[in-house]
């Protein structure tokens, strides 16, 4: 079958590889989307963390379910789910503590093993996620959306918060989505006038500024005189993240969601003083998953604005560099799998 590999930074080319089959504990699916992430991004660009080549993409998918396997798991044939890529031990700390997603081996489709450009793939069968109201199209956002919501899961926020989201790219929308559902005071920061003019017109997002010297004072303005109690990165961009220590309210709380390959320093008085709470999130719990699905079944978050291009599988290679790969209009490219 037709599989596309990424065989060095820059290249990808088409393969032949062997179709699957369902074994015990594992279903195969037809691969009927791909979304394209800033991980694929970074990985194409050689920039991305915990990786090596050549690596098959494609950890954002919707996908049917062709052959749910003989274990009973109520799957069945003609399915459509979405997947958690997030193949975790289940026996780690982590995973006994009800965090698989931050297992200590974790191996996530994509990343660290072979992932889904290609039109067939064997899933276990606890990582899929069926709907059948939602199309393919977003059951494959779901895993993006579900990064999201686990970052706004781990500020707990509640409606008498104030939440700065920094970065209106494809995480920091899925951010914007869920901050929106907790009903807590909203702005969104970003050095892009179109990805803040799409958060305004698209996603209903009433406060936006742009990075600066003056950031501090507009979001007191919107705080009514107090800085956010809580603010989400999802920038991975080094200088976003360290400056984000002195943009929460005294008491406040850091979360990032983005990352980079490098080191995080920050002025420890100005941490003490103001009590701040930091945290990392990675990933999505499995209950996330579900939760993203009921929340899109129910028209609360809509993701269909979000996909500003489209292209085949079989053209990737092509498109991906030429098109996609540091193209500032790309909000979400969605590839189609014939």
């Amino acid at each position: 079958m037709l599989t596309i590999v990424l065989e060095q930074p820059g290249r990808f080319a088409a393969a032949d590889r062997p179709e699957p089959a369902a074994t015990p504990g594992t279903a195969l699916v037809r691969v009927h989307r791909i979304g394209v992430c800033g991980t694929d991004l970074h990985a194409f660009a050689g920039k991305q963390p915990f990786f090596s080549y050549p690596r098959v993409l494609g950890h954002e998918l919707g996908v049917e379910v062709l052959d749910p396997g003989t274990e009973p798991h109520g799957l069945r044939a003609g399915d459509r789910c979405s997947v958690e890529p997030y193949m975790n031990c289940g026996t780690c700390i982590a995973c006994r503590r009800g965090k698989p997603n931050c297992c200590a081996t974790l191996q996530v489709l994509g990343v660290h093993t072979d992932g889904g450009m290609a039109p067939l793939l064997r899933v276990p069968v606890r990582k899929l996620h069926p709907s059948a109201e939602l199309d393919y199209d977003q059951l494959a956002l779901v895993e993006t959306l579900g990064i999201g919501a686990h970052a706004v899961e781990r500020a707990a926020p509640t409606k008498d918060d104030f939440i700065l989201v920094i970065g209106a790219g494809p995480i920091g929308l899925s951010v914007i989505q869920f901050a929106k559902v907790s009903g807590a005071t909203l702005a969104v920061m970003d050095v892009s006038d179109t990805r803040l003019d799409f958060c305004r017109k698209q996603l209903g997002v009433t406060h936006t500024l742009k990075p600066g010297a003056t950031a501090a004072d507009e979001l007191k303005r919107i705080g009514g005189g107090d800085l956010p109690t809580c603010v989400i990165d999802a920038t991975g961009n080094p200088q976003s993240m360290m400056g984000c220590f002195d943009l929460p309210a005294h008491g406040g709380r850091i979360v990032f969601v983005g990352l980079f390959q490098g080191d995080v320093t920050f002025n420890d008085p100005n941490f003490h003083r103001r009590e701040l709470t930091v945290m990392g999130s990675r990933n999505a719990l499995p209950g996330t998953f579900r939760e993203v699905i009921r929340l899109v079944e129910s028209g609360q978050v809509d993701t269909r604005p979000w996909i500003t291009h489209r292209f085949k599988l079989a053209d990737t290679p092509i498109v991906f560099p030429r098109d996609i790969a540091g193209n500032p209009a790309v909000l979400k490219a969605m590839i189609e799998v014939e």
